[in-house]
Formats: structure tokens, C-alpha cells, sequence
């Protein structure tokens, strides 16, 4: 095979998996949520981020159930969780402490 050959292949190669990346990328943007934030249901430290004041991110909640954390949960499932203190929601909860 000449260099001028390989180097065809190379190209055509090169542009089949650029699209096809491009194509995987473009689905994976198309497909819905499965998943939504659900406060107040995390356990402490297992928590998927928004710990509140003090904390960074993940696994950062200092108690069971903190208001203002969140876990993912499946879509449509959150206010269906049931806790000791209450069902999950969808917005941050103000709990006494």
C-alpha cells in the first residue's frame, strides 16, 4: 500500500469516528431525565451535593434527612419518599435542628 493510500485511509478513518461520536454525543443530549433532586432524604454523609452552609458538595450533609441536601432520586418518585421526618421534596426544607 503506497503512503499516499495510507493516508486516505487514515483520513476516511479519522471521519467515520468523528461521527460517530458526534451521533453518540447528539443522542445521549436527546434522551429525558430519569432522575431528579430530592431533598431531605439523604442520610448524613450520603448526600449527592447542596449540603448547605460549610459544606462542599457530596457526602458533606452533617445529619440524617439535613433539609438542604439532595440525593438523586428516579423522576417523580421524590415526594413519594417517606423519612422520620417527613416525605422527600423538591425544593430545599427548612427543618428545625
Amino acid at each position: 500500500m503506497s503512503e499516499k493510500s495510507k493516508a486516505i485511509t487514515s483520513l476516511v478513518i479519522a471521519g467515520a469516528l468523528t461521527s460517530a461520536l458526534a451521533m453518540i454525543a447528539t443522542t445521549a443530549q436527546a434522551q429525558p431525565t430519569t432522575k431528579e433532586k430530592c431533598f431531605g432524604v439523604a442520610l448524613k454523609g450520603q448526600n449527592d451535593c447542596a449540603a448547605g452552609a460549610g459544606t462542599t458538595c457530596a457526602a458533606t450533609s452533617k445529619i440524617d434527612y439535613q433539609g438542604n441536601s439532595w440525593k438523586l432520586v428516579e423522576k417523580d418518585t421524590c415526594v413519594t419518599i417517606s423519612t422520620p421526618l417527613g416525605p422527600g421534596s423538591l425544593a430545599p426544607i427548612l427543618r428545625k435542628t
